[in-house]
């Protein structure tokens, strides 16, 4: 028994989408393979950048203080952000 055209079509669609779907797969796992595996991460450089980022935000805050010589004598100012927040 001869197939149709419409069973003709229906099967030529679905091979084409099991195709994009393998192509898709296929793509999926060469990214998997190109994505670097992990960071090597060395602490003492992690460190060091971390005491200067800490040492840049100290110097923001002790901005308004240059005249103080002790610190802790008075409350610390509080960045305009934040006090937005309060309101």
């Amino acid at each position: 028994m001869p197939r149709g055209r419409s069973t003709f079509t229906k099967r030529q669609k679905e091979q084409a989408r099991q195709q994009k779907q393998r192509d898709k797969n296929e793509r999926k796992t060469q990214r998997k393979e190109d994505k670097p595996e992990g960071v090597v991460v060395d602490e003492a450089e992690e460190m060091r950048e971390m005491r200067e980022l800490a040492e840049a935000q100290a110097a923001l805050f002790r901005i308004g203080n240059e005249d103080d010589e002790d610190p802790s004598s008075g409350p610390l100012p509080i960045p305009h952000a934040i006090k937005a927040l309060d309101r």
